[in-house]
């Protein structure tokens, strides 16, 4: 399959993150998929190293989410497998298997027990990966790890990405500078439900392992679990947390110590701005949009309300032709299942008023919406009118590139 065209949506320049004391990382080219392209990520973490995480809720979901489900318990972390290419789902009980054996190799590779290794597979469903492929490349990439640069695990697990996605932030904790860095792939089969495609954060933060799953589960919802490509929730989602305990500062062992909020605030940066970079390389993408709902009967159906917006394809169709088709936006939210009245409804694209009260706008100005659809990132905004409720959804728009892409996805 050819590389697909960078998305006219990806950053200019990426970020130079630093160093995180406790963790390095080698990457590999096993061939799994793709040739000439690196596609097995190692890390190796320092004893000490908690682990947190966040997987899919999908009922079909893969061996590797299923072994991370076992380990997230132990709370412990000393090595991290990914691959792209394949993601090993839907594959019985070979498949399981072959997590397992990849593990121990890892395990073997690094020096640590199998339960302390986390797998993550992303790329096609339904094929049984070959974990012999793992045998002497995990063995070498331990041998050759580095702690910088962040660019090339990034890029060692894009799958139909067409850039790599990369976040960091330094935060000042009782006079004592904390780092946290994030990688994520994820391109389309992005609906996350209770984690993403694949995002991992590595953290020098001391900080115990229920505090950091609290955190983390906390600041999912606004970031990753608010984006969506095409509504499709992958079998494959996982975010997975590790902090190295480096930094020379107490640690937060409660989620009653002031400096977890300050830290969770950093990390809910690093999450929502690796959410948004996925948006912007959602397959295919031209523009990325943000549905802000306001005035619901709760934020749960606020929610549930921009979702169906955010997810519908004529919606989203309208806006890949720049067309300001309000009526695709009141079909969406008469589609939800959720409180709304059609007489008390309005509808800004930006901060233009298109429809109020039920109808078209007075002095709607057709020039003007169709001038703002032509911009790159665009707001659309629904009041309803009956409540306090409120909620924000990002997505793109659906273009001919993303049937391109997936109609010959596995040719």
């Amino acid at each position: 399959m050819a590389a697909h065209p960078v998305s006219p949506l990806a950053p200019k320049s990426y970020p130079d993150l630093p160093p995180i004391a406790g963790v390095r990382f080698a990457t590999a080219e096993a061939g799994i998929k793709y040739k000439n392209r690196t596609d097995v990520l190692l890390m190796a973490f320092d004893e000490g190293t908690v682990a947190a995480g966040v997987l899919t809720r999908s009922a079909t979901s893969s061996a590797a989410v299923e072994l991370c489900r076992e380990n997230l318990p132990g709370g412990v972390a000393r090595g991290l497998v990914v691959n792209s290419g394949n993601s090993n789902a839907f594959t019985g009980q070979k498949g399981r298997e072959s997590v397992r054996y990849i593990t121990r190799v890892a395990a073997q590779a690094l020096g640590c027990a199998p339960s302390e290794v986390f797998i993550a597979q992303t790329g096609v469903i339904g094929e049984l990966i070959d974990a012999s492929k793992f045998d002497g490349k995990l063995d070498e990439a331990a041998t050759r790890l580095v702690d910088a640069p962040w660019i090339e695990p990034a890029r060692a697990i894009m799958t139909t990405d067409t850039f790599p996605k990369l976040s960091g932030a330094v935060l000042e904790i009782d006079g004592v500078e904390v780092k946290i860095n994030g990688i994520a792939k994820g391109s389309g089969m992005i609906a996350p439900d209770m984690a993403t495609m694949l995002s991992f954060v590595v953290t020098d933060m001391p900080i115990a392992a229920p505090v950091l799953q609290a955190l983390l589960s906390q600041h999912v919802q606004t970031t990753f679990n608010a984006i969506t490509v095409d509504s499709d929730t992958s079998t494959s989602d996982t975010l997975l947390a590790f902090a190295t305990g480096k930094a020379p500062v107490d640690a937060i062992n409660s989620l009653d110590d002031p400096r977890a909020e300050i830290f969770g605030a950093a990390l809910a940066d690093v999450l929502f701005e690796l959410a948004i970079l996925t948006v912007r390389d959602g397959e295919g993408a031209t523009k990325q949009v943000s549905i802000h709902v306001e005035g619901a009967t709760t934020d749960a159906s606020a929610f549930r309300i921009a979702k169906a917006i955010a997810d519908s394809p004529l919606v989203k169709t309208a806006i890949a032709g720049e067309d300001a088709n309000w009526g695709r936006v009141v079909m969406a939210v008469g589609k939800a299942g959720e409180p709304a009245d059609r007489d008390k409804l309005s509808i800004r694209f930006g901060d233009l008023v298109v429809a109020r009260n039920g109808e078209r706008a007075q002095g709607y100005d057709e020039a003007a919406t169709s001038a703002y659809m032509k911009g790159e990132e665009l707001e659309v905004t629904v009041e309803l009118g009956l409540g306090s409720g409120q909620a924000t959804v990002y997505t793109c728009d659906l273009t001919h590139g993303y049937i391109t892409i997936n109609g010959d996805y596995r040719s």
